[in-house]
């Protein structure tokens, strides 16, 4: 059985060498995000949502983020050959499992507009497992003048919303977010937070954080059976 849960973002910016000009101003988003994953037992079944569509990463498998400006390798475990071309989130996962020091079973990657009873049934699915539950996703993209989409009076609400129902581990609650309007307002974490709220409680929060640097928006936060 899943005993407990942590969600987190999955921003180029937590990794430091990444953003080295705005380190400081990022660093509270890394910190929140490493001291939830460390908070989670091995080994870690981890879930997120991407354009990309379905997919399933088992290691052993390395990558690097290359891709986001800076050569940082990292790895899922075992002895992989590098250099795989990996999504985001994956690379992610690789990143705060290195430095947790855990396992990673797995990191499935889901379509970022998975219905909602798609996601209910994945996350049933993974009830049974043995594992921490990572899951990762971003919040709005809309906050604000800095933000990278055009600034949007909706996010505000909607990342509140949402920030309330990871703190009070609200199920019914984020079962009834609205795919579309997350999808106008960028939030692509809507999805994962859903597999999360698939999965059978109870649950309790164990503590909420919410961050929107640069205008987007980055949900942190830790369940546990009671």
């Amino acid at each position: 059985m899943i005993s407990r849960a942590a969600v987190v973002p999955h921003p180029p910016l937590l990794v430091p060498e990444l953003v080295a000009g705005a380190a400081a101003e990022t660093e509270p988003v890394r910190a929140a995000s490493l001291a939830a994953a460390g908070k989670l037992p091995g080994p870690w079944v981890a879930v997120a949502a991407a354009p990309t569509g379905r997919a399933t990463f088992v290691p052993p498998l390395a990558g690097t983020f290359l891709g986001y400006g800076v050569d940082v390798p990292v790895s899922l475990g075992g002895d992989p050959a590098p250099g795989a071309d990996l999504p985001l989130p994956v690379l992610v996962t690789a990143w705060l499992r290195e430095r947790c020091a855990v396992e990673v079973s797995r990191v499935e990657i889901v379509p970022d507009d998975l219905p909602v009873g798609d996601c209910v049934a994945l996350g049933r699915r993974l009830a049974s497992e043995d594992c921490g539950l990572l899951v990762l996703g971003d919040g709005s993209t809309r906050h604000g003048p800095r933000s990278p989409g055009s600034d949007d009076e909706r996010s505000g609400p909607f990342d509140a919303a949402v920030h309330d129902l990871l703190a009070t581990a609200d199920t019914d609650g984020l079962l009834a977010l609205d795919p579309a309007l997350a999808r106008e307002l960028g939030a692509q974490g809507r999805a994962a937070w859903q597999v999360l709220a698939g999965v059978p409680g109870p649950w309790r929060g164990a503590g909420a954080e919410f961050f929107a640097p640069f205008g987007v928006g980055y949900h942190v936060a830790v369940w546990e059976r009671p």
